[in-house]
């Protein structure tokens, strides 16, 4: 008798125990609340446009996005005095190659220019060819976004802008997508701003910000140099984080920026969106492991369904629903669609709990990859540093890879 009420009172104390983990995301989006909030409703300094010093945006490009044409003219029409855009591609061959020939013929009064090689230094093509046009570049402030930005005429004057303070390294922009409708990409679009935002914003508000993001790095030369230049992070699948994190540690700040710049999808089938999301959260993984793990702690909808299992009552597992459903589409419209200004999450709310049941899938399917599918290439990452998996253990150069 006495071990059967001691299996007994074990199990009560484990249902207890699983009660009160499901309330771990419930905190999270609370969190996540009372981040967006507080960045967005920050006084905002007034811009009175007189500070604009010349700026070099860097683009690293390799094949043809979607609208890549749309994406690029936006960046010539910028509302600032002096810039120049340095485009680079690896092949000389790339077909992005005549759609920026294209953009330098239909904007001769903005200097860009087009690199059509970057030697290989490390794995990273992306940071190749960023070595190679900073090499290039003619000015001191350095602007690098990936080639599906879409920004508009005053994204230079806001990406700048911080950068009057002198103890500012770095500035970084979070972003939103537009997509043609397939469902891949929307799934895709709607955990952008209502579920990676939140924890950049989170981030923002327990830490500050120590990493960019790749929709937009800016950061001095200055910084740029103390860090050991991009040929630090040549050897590194993430290079927005390694970028931000570096610049931090050598003592600068990296501000994050109110205003979030547009990402262009194309169509994107369910199996090209699974393939993009379980890169991404390798990504994750093996750049910050502790906090990948930590993941598991704001996955609102497994915690919930567990709670509904075994909870002592049903009125106790409706209240864990309702709360889910409460708080977490409170904290996805204040994130995405108050905060961020996303229509299309405005339009497909309703998608986020199946958005967080693949985000969960995915997250455990990490657990079970130790390779990244990059472009065509497959990698190991070791230490954060990329390794093609067809390499000799010491290798340290692929030319394949690509951003």
């Amino acid at each position: 008798m006495g071990g059967i009420a001691t299996m007994h009172g074990a199990l009560h104390f484990l249902r207890w125990l699983l009660l009160a983990a499901a309330t771990a995301p419930f905190v999270y989006y609370l969190l996540a609340i009372w981040s967006a909030t507080s960045f967005f409703l920050r006084p905002e300094a007034k811009d009175d446009g007189t500070f604009a010093p010349p700026v070099s945006i860097l683009k690293p490009c390799r094949t043809l996005d979607p609208e890549a044409y749309e994406n690029f003219a936006s960046f010539c029409r910028q509302n600032y005095p002096h810039y120049e855009i340095l485009f680079a591609v690896a092949d000389p061959l790339d077909p992005v190659a005549a759609v920026i020939e294209k953009v330098i013929r239909d904007f001769p009064s903005v200097s860009i220019r087009l690199i059509r090689s970057a030697p290989a230094v490390g794995p990273n093509g992306k940071v190749n060819k960023l070595i190679w046009m900073a090499a290039e570049a003619h000015y001191d402030l350095l602007v690098i976004n990936d080639s599906d930005v879409r920004v508009t005429p005053d994204y230079l004057r806001h990406v700048i802008a911080p950068f009057r303070d002198p103890r500012v390294g770095a500035t970084t922009a979070m972003y939103r997508a537009m997509t043609h409708g397939s469902l891949g990409a929307e799934l895709e679009a709607v955990g952008i701003t209502s579920e990676f935002q939140a924890g950049v914003l989170s981030a923002w508000r327990l830490e500050g910000v120590k990493f960019t993001l790749g929709a937009t790095m800016a950061c001095t030369r200055q910084a740029l140099q103390a860090i050991g230049g991009f040929e630090a992070i040549a050897d590194y699948h993430s290079d927005d984080y390694e970028l931000g994190s570096r610049i931090a540690a050598a003592g600068y700040r990296v501000e994050l920026l109110r205003d979030p710049v547009d990402l262009v999808y194309g169509q994107r089938s369910l199996s090209e969106f699974a393939a993009h999301q379980l890169r991404w959260a390798l990504t994750t993984r093996f750049a910050r492991p502790g906090g990948h793990f930590g993941l598991l702690l704001t996955f609102g909808l497994p915690w919930t369904l567990l709670a509904m299992a075994v909870a002592p009552a049903r009125w106790i597992g409706a209240a864990y629903l309702a709360a889910y459903l409460v708080l977490r589409m409170a904290a996805a419209w204040i994130v995405g669609v108050w905060g961020l200004r996303d229509p299309l999450l405005r339009r497909r709310l309703w998608l986020v709990p199946l958005r967080d049941a693949t985000g969960f899938l995915t997250w455990v399917a990490s657990y079970f990859c130790n390779r990244i599918e990059w472009r065509g290439s497959s990698f190991h990452v070791v230490e954060g540093k990329l390794v093609p998996v067809d390499a000799p253990a010491n290798a340290t150069e692929v030319e394949t890879a690509a951003p």
